[in-house]
């Protein structure tokens, strides 16, 4: 694990990323413009649906594509209700904010799992192709159940007609889905006209995108004391839970070692695009600096320093490589 972590800490795409957090915190005033980053999340978000769907079409649609589906859909579900609890303990947020906080760790970040996706790939390993579908259905699941804890205590929050727009039609997932589509439509002999595009230049885009996160991640951390310490240890120690979690579901399904660290990664990770644009909407008394702080500058990193190579690591062990 050790190996891994090191290996992981001097790969491309996490230095990039640490290149961003420290330009950050030195208030350099280096910068990705943001028609530029929109740019680069577009083209990620198209290539790895477009090669998922790919997958797919090779792979064929069975039982465990179903089980697994229903497994990322239920573990979105119930693991804000862990976050709430936990946050409820740990820190001294209102309810308000823990549930939207919640909400967070129950969705995805997109970035991460494509990360994962290279991790897996140096290992050497491969994984289920419709894990992309899988994390496309994890993305508002947990919107929901962090709504009902607000409502629980609150009769400010409502399903209104927006809400259920920002959450049906948000741009990641309608992008993610769609590329996901084309991609089992033209399959492999689809991926083969455009591999130039999406395969080769894929690592070299994605360390740009770490380095705009790493930016980004920096600014918040230096507005960190909007969190307090039982928040920061929720933003590493519920990652972990999530993960085991994901591995017992991984276990149920019978998937890969590939596809069960690729689970525990969807299940670890925090939203920062989907889930804070559906608060923004559904809850604006919520304190955007906490939920945006904890998920973009506490476990994003972690995830992508620590948490990958331990994810990798327990799969391997756990399922064999």
């Amino acid at each position: 694990m050790l190996d891994l972590a090191l290996a992981n800490l001097l790969s491309p795409i996490v230095l990039s990323f640490v290149l961003g957090l420290g330009a950050a915190l030195a208030r350099s005033d280096l910068a990705v413009p943001e028609a530029v980053a929109k740019g680069i999340s577009i083209y990620l978000l198209f290539a790895i649906g477009f090669k998922g769907g790919a997958s797919l079409a090779e792979h064929g649609i069975d039982l465990k594509l179903g089980l697994t589906l229903l497994m990322g859909v239920v573990l979105s579900f119930s693991l804000p209700l862990l976050g709430f609890a936990l946050l409820r303990l740990l820190s001294g947020m209102s309810r308000t904010d823990a549930a939207a906080v919640a909400g967070h760790y129950g969705s995805i970040s997109i970035v991460t799992f494509v990360a994962a996706t290279t991790v897996l790939a140096d290992a050497g390993l491969s994984s289920e192709g419709y894990m992309v579908a899988v994390a496309a259905a994890m993305e508002a699941p947990a919107i929901l159940s962090a709504l009902w804890l607000i409502s629980r205590g609150s009769d400010q929050t409502e399903m209104s007609a927006d809400l259920w727009r920002e959450i049906l039609l948000n741009g990641s997932i309608v992008l993610l889905l769609g590329a996901f589509v084309i991609g089992i439509a033209t399959g492999a002999e689809g991926l083969s006209r455009i591999e130039s595009f999406i395969v080769s230049p894929f690592q070299g885009v994605l360390c740009l995108f770490l380095l705009d996160m790493g930016l980004i991640a920096g600014r918040g951390l230096r507005k960190a004391d909007v969190l307090d310490r039982g928040a920061i240890g929720f933003g590493v120690l519920m990652p972990l839970l999530g993960a085991g979690a994901g591995l017992l579901a991984s276990l149920v399904v019978g998937l890969s070692a590939g596809g069960t660290m690729l689970l525990m990664t969807l299940s670890a990770s925090a939203s920062y695009i989907a889930v804070p644009a559906a608060m923004r909407v559904a809850v604006p008394q919520a304190n955007p600096s906490i939920y945006l702080t904890l998920s973009l500058a506490v476990t994003f990193p972690f995830n992508l320093v620590l948490g990958l190579p331990i994810y990798l690591t327990v799969a391997k062990t756990v399922i064999g490589s």
